[in-house]
């Protein structure tokens, strides 16, 4: 009887065993597919199932490995079975470490994942051990050694490039490969007495250019081709921004030339493409493989399974189970199958093709070269069959939206509010209720190009950082419309942003509903509006910098605009109603003059703005919207780079877009280097 019971305790163990490793490949399938969904998809459910996936893949390899060891021991066999299962085990471990060094697709989840590159290396380490460990019980008797070895190497070298690209995309080993070396410059003491010999001074710094490319011509419209190259230039000239690094007004220039004789649609192109650079070298493994050691272990590790799966295939499996033997084959075929995914996405990734335009072979070749890029390009294209666009497409183009009196419309009766607040799945339902998505429009993009790029012409010949810091004065002390806006200045002037922000949205709201005129302005002026407030309300570590008490002030606003509407009488009211009835509340006086300091609602002083907006009539809406678009640019500039990072990875937000562009435009405090006798003609 003990015999047997430990015959069926084996028999589970092994059970395990196998649903292990079969679910290890199985999540390695899914992270390889669904792992770049992350940077054009803003969908939460999907970003929390690629989490899991994400950490359920080294579990359950650690898992599985502690069931290997714990299998070799175990008796219940007889010595020929017993020495069969070893040597399958043994052969099994290698597959392990090839799902643990991941797929090149998402190396990480967040930006925090690279900086515990060190726990990976410890746990590389403990699971090499773990696979030699388990190679060691089969020897000498392996009739699978050579196989064995091919893929321990593979396996090896797949856990090395995932270390790699971890601690490469640390934050201090990233920052410190992108600081030039140490230099001196010129002895200070002798160059003092060759002046003083001399009588005057000569500068003898050596003019800075430009780093040569060739740029598209002015009013070109840009091909996917030169979109890439250009992106690729300008990520390998300012990757430097997201550490905090300083250019010099000669990049500024070289930045705006090409920047500012785009089409807004071209403009935005080449940020998206440049931003995508920015996410493979931090989430995935882009930055190892890319280079010639890469091309190398990439093809090493390749031609390793390949020639484990040939000694396999051919080997006498006399003595192994016939499940095993298919266990093993879906293994085997599961690994050459993601190696071919993997080759098929490295080869048309951006970076091949960023490297081939911008060697000098391409520049002589006139018809291979060629050929090979505009069939990578069209086979990333949305027409291919292969559909790569779907994990090649560079950002989710969507932009959430928060609406503050339409959110107290649809808020949950206070019974159910009570509940919520004492289950942990209150605020993920509060917040599902809130999330509604407005599509990103080329129009939208032009809007906010065009009103950057006016005022990025004006930056080069007043202070930038005034122009950088203005969060709607700039805008109506030189709106296009020549209108007198000194009286709705104090709204942007007098207060701080969090608060400008929340009485600009309730403002645009009021004069949104009561105006119902087809105006593009009007439409964009609302989309941003809902826009910043979601961003200021489910975003508020990107907003942090700026927004000050703005969540107080939120809160206020909501208990003031809650205390008006139950004061109400109609039924099924909307959101009309509502702004009809605020408009139509005299408002003399400002909250503070009224309240005090007691609360920090400004939904009245909304109100006041929102009156002082429809004196200007027709150009109200151009107006309110170039308010809205340097909101915009006030956020995206003032924000941390590592939190405009962080975004990558959740869909991708306009306002890293928006960032990234002003940078390039000139409209960024990094450019600090002051200029001296070797660029004065940089500006």
């Amino acid at each position: 009887m003990n015999t047997l019971a430990g015959a069926n305790n084996l028999s589970m163990k092994q059970l395990n065993l196998r649903m292990a490793i079969l679910a290890s490949l199985s999540l390695q399938v899914f992270l390889i597919f669904f792992g770049p969904v992350r940077k054009r998809c803003s969908k939460r459910w999907i970003r929390n199932l690629i989490w899991l996936a994400y950490l359920a893949a080294d579990w359950v390899v650690d898992y599985a490995f502690g069931l290997m060891v714990q299998a070799q021991s175990s008796s219940g066999m007889s010595d020929c079975e017993a020495n069969a299962y070893g040597n399958l085990l043994a052969f099994w471990a290698p597959f392990l470490l090839l799902h643990l060094g991941g797929p090149d697709t998402v190396t990480a989840v967040a930006l925090e994942d690279n900086e515990l590159w060190g726990r990976h290396l410890l746990n590389l380490l403990c699971q090499v051990g773990a696979a030699g460990y388990v190679f060691y019980q089969s020897f000498p008797n392996g009739t699978l050694i050579v196989p064995t070895i091919l893929l321990f190497i593979g396996g090896t070298i797949k856990y090395i490039e995932r270390t790699c690209a971890l601690y490469f995309a640390s934050f201090s080993k990233f920052r410190g490969s992108l600081l030039p070396p140490a230099d001196a410059g010129p002895n200070y003491a002798e160059k003092t007495e060759q002046i003083a010999a001399a009588g005057s001074f000569h500068s003898t710094v050596e003019p800075q250019y430009s780093l040569l490319h060739d740029g598209a011509e002015e009013g070109q419209i840009l091909d996917d081709e030169t979109v890439i190259k250009e992106a690729f230039f300008y990520f390998t000239s300012f990757k430097g921004i997201l550490v905090d690094l300083i250019f010099s007004h000669q990049d500024r220039r070289n930045s705006y030339e090409f920047f500012s004789v785009r089409t807004a649609k071209d403009a935005f192109r080449v940020i998206e493409a440049e931003l995508n650079f920015f996410y493979d070298v931090l989430y995935t493994k882009a930055a190892i493989v890319h280079r010639p050691t890469g091309y190398l272990f990439r093809a090493i590790s390749f031609g390793s399974i390949v020639a484990a799966f040939a000694c396999f295939y051919v080997l006498n499996k006399h003595g192994f189970h016939e499940y095993d033997i298919q266990i093993t084959y879906a293994l085997l075929l599961g690994a050459l199958s993601l190696e071919f995914v993997a080759l098929g996405l490295l080869i048309c990734s951006d970076w091949t093709i960023a490297k081939i335009v911008t060697s000098e072979e391409y520049r002589r070749s006139q018809f291979v070269g060629r050929i090979f890029v505009k069939f990578f390009l069209m086979v990333k294209s949305e027409s291919s069959p292969f559909a790569l666009h779907m994990i090649c497409a560079r950002w989710s183009r969507s932009l959430f939206q928060y609406n503050l009196i339409e959110f107290r419309l649809r808020k949950w009766p206070k019974w159910i509010e009570k509940i919520l607040a004492l289950i942990p799945l209150g605020k993920l339902l509060e917040d599902l209720k809130s999330e509604q998505v407005k599509p990103y429009s080329e129009e939208l993009g032009e809007l906010i190009f065009d009103e950057l790029k006016r005022k990025a012409k004006t930056s080069l010949r007043k202070e930038r950082k005034q122009i950088c810091s203005a969060r709607g004065e700039w805008a109506l002390e030189h709106t296009k419309t020549e209108q007198d806006c000194q009286n709705l200045l104090r709204f942007v002037r007098d207060v701080d942003y969090g608060e400008s922000l929340l009485l600009w949205h309730i403002a645009t709201e009021l004069c949104y509903n009561k105006d119902e005129s087809e105006n593009n302005h009007r439409k964009y002026s609302k989309v941003l509006s809902d826009y910043m407030l979601h961003l200021m309300i489910k975003e508020p570590d990107l907003m942090s910098v700026v927004i000050g008490i703005g969540q107080i002030r939120f809160r206020d606003t909501c208990a003031d605009l809650d205390r008006f509407l139950s004061d109400e009488s109609k039924t099924n009211i909307t959101e009309e109603n509502v702004c009809e009835s605020l408009l139509s509340v005299p408002t003399p006086l400002s909250s503070i003059e009224v309240k005090g300091d007691r609360s920090k609602s400004v939904l009245f002083d909304a109100c006041i703005l929102a009156k002082g907006l429809e004196t200007l009539q027709e150009n109200k809406w151009e107006i309110v919207s170039e308010v809205w678009v340097e909101l915009l640019a006030h956020a995206a500039i003032n924000c941390r780079p590592y939190m405009h990072a962080q975004q990558l990875s959740k869909g991708g937000e306009l306002v890293a877009l928006v960032w990234l562009l002003m940078v390039h435009l000139g409209l960024s405090e990094q450019f600090q280097i002051a200029r001296g006798h070797a660029n004065t003609q940089a500006n």
